[in-house]
């Protein structure tokens, strides 16, 4: 899937594939060959590749100072805010919204094997809990802004922490399949070090990204108790860097995302129910477009999980129905063309599912399309 945001990170990312990438593949070539001659050669050969994974590493928190994740333009991008920005830029300054910031950020950093967890994650639930239950709408958007920024802030974390693994769609393994080589020796002698030094090991790199993905999936459930899931949907649909990187993700982190979703894909579907008029409702339908072009592919292969099915017979039934009806909803044929034919290319080449069946989706847009070549 090609990276269409325009933020800094997937402008770095692009220019890291089409660019970077590239050249890092020709010079290795070229230091390969000389290296078997000279040692002095082999080892900046080291230093070149190790400089180069230690510049990803640092590339997300980097951004992340040039793209604030609590920034309240980018907030405030949801049809329902347009009417509170006043109230939400005043929330955001309180003390309340403050401290539950805090909590959610210490949610992310302390690990789920420490006793503190639990303890910080039942202090989170409490306080918006408390801020949800009374009338009072400015306690309201605190909890709209600060889960809000903290679903972003983690989405974050697992897209930088996949990236630091090197994970890569299959489809485009011809690419870099040299460049592959070389990373993954680099990878293994990078993470055999950390680990002898009590640093982070690959293992536990993966069990931060299953620790991640659960707590975003906790976070779309707290968004969509507080009326706000069209929230994480937001994000969720632009989160398209991660949809690609989810590809190749080890089984149990894929079951995770599809867990995630299967949910927005529903809070879509309720969204897509609300009275919305004009230019919001064509956002909304660019916005379901932007999610079933992201994370189709994963809902084609990811399904079977490991031990047991991700989803239940009946969980992949109701959400195939949902999926049909987001695609259904798009105004414009060409819109359901890329999103089914994108869903065709991935579903006939799974071999590890045969779910979602959109066939009658497909069924559906070729007799439209039909007609509308009858009627020109």
């Amino acid at each position: 899937m090609a990276v269409t945001e325009t933020n800094p990170t997937a402008l770095a990312l692009l220019i890291l594939r089409n660019l970077v990438a590239p050249a890092l593949i020709y010079a290795d070539k070229s230091l390969v060959t000389l290296g078997q001659k000279y040692k002095l050669l082999e080892f900046i050969r080291y230093l070149f590749i190790t400089g180069f994974l230690f510049f990803l590493r640092l590339l997300p928190s980097l951004l992340t100072c040039f793209n604030p994740i609590t920034d309240h333009n980018h907030l405030l991008k949801s049809p329902k805010n347009d009417n509170h920005a006043a109230l939400t830029l005043r929330g955001g300054d309180s003390g309340i919204a403050r401290a539950l910031l805090q909590i959610l950020s210490l949610i992310n950093d302390i690990p789920v094997s420490s006793r503190k967890y639990e303890v910080v994650r039942s202090l989170a639930e409490k306080l918006i809990e408390e801020n949800q239950s009374g009338d009072i709408e400015a306690l309201r958007l605190v909890n709209r802004t600060s889960l809000s920024a903290a679903f972003e802030r983690t989405l974050r974390q697992l897209e930088a922490a996949m990236m630091e693994l090197g994970y890569e769609p299959e489809e485009n393994w011809q690419v870099r399949n040299q460049l592959n080589r070389v990373l993954r020796v680099v990878r293994s002698v990078k993470y055999g070090t950390l680990g002898a030094l009590g640093g982070r090991t690959r293992d536990g790199m993966e069990q931060l990204e299953e620790k991640l993905a659960a707590e975003l999936l906790w976070l779309s459930q707290k968004l969509a108790a507080c009326g706000c899931g069209e929230e994480a949907v937001l994000r969720w649909a632009s989160a398209s860097n991660l949809a690609w990187f989810a590809l190749s993700a080890e089984p149990r982190l894929q079951g995770s995302l599809l867990k995630i979703s299967a949910f927005l894909f529903k809070q879509a579907k309720e969204w897509e129910v609300e009275e919305i008029e004009g230019d919001k409702k064509q956002q909304q339908r660019q916005i379901n477009k932007k999610m079933l072009m992201a994370w189709l592919p994963l809902l084609c292969k990811a399904c079977n999980g490991t031990d047991l099915p991700v989803l239940t017979t009946l969980e992949k039934a109701e959400l195939e129905k949902i999926l049909e009806e987001l695609i259904g909803s798009l105004e414009h044929e060409e819109d359901q063309e890329q999103v089914l034919s994108l869903w065709l290319q991935h579903f006939t080449t799974s071999t590890s599912s045969d779910w979602p069946n959109l066939r009658p989706s497909f069924d559906h847009w070729c007799t439209a399309a039909r007609k509308l070549l009858i009627l020109q």
